[in-house]
């Protein structure tokens, strides 16, 4: 700086709020892996190496137009413990999209309506693993009512969706 006034503390504290806030926001898109404009975020989906269901359910994401690297974790638990995935919304894999925490079989729509909507909620997640939910659809049975629930970093959570 040159020979300007020494900042007011008002000035000061605006500037450093400022200062936080762009670094909480590029934090944030270096979190969410952010595709080129237009594009689907990357799906990167941690789960146990021998669980077939979560296979089902990259498929479905997959054809649903995302990209997605899957991680093959030797401690599933841990990871959701590091990525603060709540305890009661928890299921057999845990994805990262655009910022988010994708938690169990959600479908790959919802997912695209949390991207779109850009909600303050941690994620989505589909506790347990109900009979029709993508990746656990079982031929000559019907699909069990589920709910999709958004969920907060306290572990907080509400109705997202219906199916």
């Amino acid at each position: 700086m040159s020979d300007s006034a020494p900042l007011s503390r008002r000035d000061w504290l605006a500037r450093a709020l400022g200062g936080a806030a762009l670094l909480a926001l590029s934090g944030r898109a270096a979190l969410a892996e952010l595709a080129p404009s237009g594009a689907l975020p990357t799906v990167t989906v941690h789960k146990d190496r021998s669980c077939t269901c979560c296979e089902k359910w990259i498929a479905h994401m997959r054809a649903s137009g995302f990209t997605v690297t899957v991680r093959d974790e030797a401690n599933i638990d841990a990871v959701k413990d590091q990525l603060g995935v709540p305890a009661a919304v928890r299921s057999c894999h845990t994805a990262l999209v655009g910022g988010y925490l994708v938690e169990g079989h959600v479908p790959a729509a919802d997912v695209k309506r949390l991207l779109a909507q850009r909600m303050k909620v941690v994620g989505l997640a589909v506790p347990g693993m109900p009979t029709g939910t993508p990746g656990m659809e079982i031929p000559g049975r019907a699909a069990e009512t589920y709910q999709v629930l958004s969920f907060d970093s306290r572990g907080g959570t509400k109705v997202f969706a219906k199916h």
